[in-house]
């Protein structure tokens, strides 16, 4: 019903920058909050940055400053700008999205991303 792409990852060098993207389609009503959790190696998931439909966001502690969600609603994509990577970055970026499937049903489905992956090495 509603399918996440991601695509922008791969090999940034320590101070670098880099622009991940995620665009929902499918057969859905209305794209609510989206955002973007990270899964390092041997760690748990961590939420990273969220938006709302109107614009409002949400940066984890540890990524602000240095990253930037933005999204574009007529797109139904969302973008995660990230500067001034360092090595703690380095993970798999996962994209949600949380849909409103029909219009006589006000319920959110929340829709995942497969994950890009982003690593930080010189």
């Amino acid at each position: 019903q509603v399918q996440l792409a991601e695509s922008g990852g791969g090999l940034v060098q320590p101070g670098g920058s880099l622009t991940i993207s995620c665009a929902a389609s499918g057969n859905f009503f209305s794209i609510g909050a989206m955002g973007w959790y990270r899964r390092a190696p041997g760690s748990n998931r961590e939420l990273v940055a969220s938006i709302t439909s109107g614009g409002g966001t949400n940066y984890a502690d540890s990524v602000k400053g240095r990253f930037t969600i933005s999204r574009d609603n007529a797109k139904n994509t969302v973008y995660l700008q990230m500067n001034s990577l360092n090595l703690e970055d380095t993970a798999d970026y996962y994209c949600y999205a949380a849909a409103r499937l029909r219009a006589t049903n006000p319920g959110a489905y929340t829709a995942w991303g497969q994950g890009t992956q982003v690593t930080v090495s010189s």
